[in-house]
């Protein structure tokens, strides 16, 4: 282990326990305003407003930044909120806690039991998803990116495990885990996906009527077994006050054939994606370049 790697452990640590040791909304306020307050100012602003130019024409100059702003305390709220997952409780009457809306759904499948899909976006609290639907008694494996810090990594797994309340598969992005991936739900295991980010080898599908690329693995592990795909995301409505909101589980095509029904699966995902973001564009990470750039540039021209 290199000594860098060490040194950015303990700082990791170091800021993990301070955010520990205050009251999970101090938390989540402290988060928020550092984060707001510094990230206007980063390059991934650009990228953000460049994104939010394309996508939604009709926001003027001050409404960009405003969700810009909103954008960057958000992202600052739920890294402060990490330390506080396994804290939260379910129907507390306020202050930190969560709720859920058409928590049948889960609650239906977990009685049933067998695979099913769930597909969320970088939106609210991504992190506390598979916390919220154990509340539900269906949590479910997850596909994630490892940090290049391995003791970084394993701390972030702690933490998501404990607000979970139980160890669950974790699947490393990549051939690999998506074969592990595939296996678990063929067992009748839940699996969780972020469908939202930029896949450059993946399906063209249309999102704020563009083209992304967009990864068809939730379709595609879908159609092969023939189980639910069900969209969910977690709402911010106060510090450390999160909601989870729960879709009726999306028809599946049957055409007879695979690759056409995947693109159909995968463009009614981002269809639902959609729905979210222009509900509350200031919710979702408009920091990544979801979008070609050439694509971005284009619309920009033609608005």
């Amino acid at each position: 282990m290199k000594f860098i790697d060490r040194a950015e452990f303990m700082l990791v640590r170091v800021l993990i326990g301070v955010l520990r040791a205050l009251p999970p909304a101090t938390a989540s306020n402290l988060g928020g305003f550092v984060a707001r307050t510094i990230g206007p100012f980063l390059p991934a602003s650009s990228v953000a407003d460049a994104n939010l130019r394309a996508a939604l024409p009709e926001l003027d100059r001050a409404a960009r930044r405003r969700v810009v702003r909103g954008v960057w305390d958000n992202l600052g709220r739920t890294v402060a909120e990490l330390p506080h997952l396994a804290s939260l409780r379910r129907d507390t009457p306020a202050g930190p806690g969560f709720t859920v809306i058409n928590a049948a759904v889960p609650t239906r499948l977990a009685a049933e039991g067998g695979p099913a899909v769930f597909c969320s976006a970088h939106i609210g609290n991504w992190e506390f998803l598979s916390a919220a639907a154990a509340s539900c008694g269906a949590p479910f494996a997850g596909v994630y990116r490892a940090t290049a810090n391995k003791l970084v990594d394993a701390m972030i797994r702690d933490m998501r495990m404990a607000a979970v309340g139980h160890d669950q598969p974790l699947f490393t992005k990549g051939a690999a885990g998506a074969r592990q991936a595939m296996k678990h739900l063929a067992r009748g295991g839940r699996l969780g996906l972020l469908v939202d980010q930029k896949m450059n080898d993946g399906i063209e599908a249309r999102l704020f009527g563009l083209p992304a690329m967009t990864a068809p693995a939730a379709a595609a592990f879908a159609l092969r077994i023939r189980c639910p795909v069900v969209c969910g995301h977690v709402e911010r409505i106060g510090p450390a006050r999160l909601r989870l909101v729960v879709e009726d589980p999306l028809p599946l095509p049957d055409s007879g054939d695979l690759q056409a029904d995947i693109a159909t699966l995968t463009q009614q995902i981002n269809d639902v994606l959609e729905g979210w973001i222009r509900a509350r564009p200031e919710s979702w990470l408009w920091l990544h370049r979801r979008w070609p750039k050439d694509v971005v540039v284009t619309t920009q021209r033609k608005k």
